[in-house]
């Protein structure tokens, strides 16, 4: 695996407070050490880090070319970032250059976003958007999904761009989240979540049977046995369903492998698996970053789902947390009714989207606008049980969708 932090490459220098355009992959991978610094310097997401990024570009999209926008100030200390990609499209015959977030489509990536150090999120984002607008004759197409719903790039993007570009917003998805109150032990989360009877009485079946455990992994040299029995459980467990379009095919396995290894030589990974018997019967993919830990995917052997194996280890999850010193837990996209059971508190993502009035990007989101539209008109129309079968055809028959 190329570590990137063995090259050594220079940067060309940018004025005070000025933005310079990265599109070399070498310098891409060379960014490692100080892309974690102002991480850890800022409020941002886990998947705005390098470790998740780079690795999606690498494995990912490979066809798209990066457009790493980087700030600095005076003294050279990356100041932001902000990580695009260009993807090349047609529509009506004629190419559309769409700029997007690096990490947008098939690993489930929310809160995609500029990366600016704490206190300096609104003054990178105006200086961002006013970069892309110097440099429009470059794109055709600005199409950023995930953020969070407050985000200052939004209102960035429409302070420059509202009155000469068309800008659309719309709401992407609902993220369930816990904070654990200060001193609450895991028993008292249970009793205020009304999971305790039910999770006491499950898990005390599971622990009388022979061989049962459940083992935390986070060493980048001890995930490649969790990693394969999450893998394969996840797969097992989504079988029936059409299969999954959360980790779904080679390549996204192995940019899996890859962001996993990297994200644990920062400490950010969690992969938790309980045996019983011998035999794996349930996994939970984890990450930590900023006091949570982050409940990423899951899975679980098909014969053992009678016996809550799924509810048990995410409770055991939580109790991990909290004993840990945690202040929260976030399950990131999706309403499903088991999370909603554990949490009390929603945030949103968005999405935002600028082109010009005219020209070929105007007509591509024209047609996007559109199959939009369309879609949501049919899954109002259509019974709920149509609408799941619809969902499952999509998961047997396609590689994955823009957004994912």
């Amino acid at each position: 695996m190329l570590q990137p932090s063995d090259l050594q490459l220079a940067f060309p220098p940018s004025s005070p407070a000025g933005v310079t355009s990265c599109a070399d992959p070498l310098a891409f991978a060379a960014l490692r050490p100080e892309w974690f610094a102002l991480l850890e310097r800022s409020d941002a997401a886990v998947f705005v880090s390098w470790e998740w990024l780079y690795p999606w570009y690498r494995r990912i999209a490979p066809d798209r070319s990066p457009r790493l926008l980087l700030a600095r100030d005076p003294d050279g200390r990356l100041a932001g970032l902000l990580p695009l990609g260009v993807e090349r499209l047609w529509s009506v015959g004629a190419e559309v250059r769409r700029w997007a977030f690096l990490g947008e489509t098939h690993v489930g990536s929310d809160g995609l976003d500029a990366l600016a150090g704490r206190g300096r999120e609104e003054e990178m984002c105006r200086l961002f958007a006013a970069w892309l607008r110097e440099h429009e004759a470059e794109w055709d197409v600005l199409d950023l999904v995930d953020l969070e719903a407050g985000s200052p790039m939004v209102q960035a993007l429409r302070a420059v761009f509202g009155r000469s570009h068309a800008v659309e917003q719309w709401d992407r998805h609902l993220c369930p989240f816990e904070v654990f109150r200060p001193g609450e032990t895991f028993d008292a989360f249970l009793r205020r979540c009304g999971r305790r009877d039910n999770f006491l009485r499950r898990r005390k079946w599971l622990a009388a049977q022979p061989g049962f455990r459940v083992e935390r992994s986070e060493r980048p040299d001890e995930l490649a046995v969790p990693m394969t029995e999450l893998l394969r459980l996840h797969a097992a467990r989504w079988a029936a369903d059409g299969g999954s379009q959360g980790i779904r095919g080679p390549r996204t396995e192995a940019f899996h492998r890859d962001a996993t290894e990297w994200l644990a030589e920062r400490g950010k990974v969690r992969l938790y698996t309980m045996w019983v018997g011998g035999e794996a019967v349930a996994s939970v993919y984890a990450l930590l970053h900023r006091e949570e830990l982050i409940y990423f995917q899951s899975g679980y052997a098909p014969g053992w789902r009678n016996r809550s194996v799924g509810l048990v280890l995410v409770g055991e999850t939580f109790r991990d947390a909290i004993e840990g010193g945690l202040r929260g837990y976030d399950f990131l996209r999706g309403t499903e009714p088991y999370k909603a059971e554990w949490t009390s508190r929603v945030r949103r993502t968005v999405a935002v989207r600028v082109h010009r009035l005219r020209g070929a990007g105007a007509r591509w989101c024209l047609q996007q606008q559109g199959g939009r539209a369309a879609r949501t008109a049919v899954k109002r129309a259509l019974p709920e049980r149509w609408v799941e079968q619809i969902r499952r055809w999509r998961r047997a028959y396609s590689g994955g969708n823009r957004g994912s």
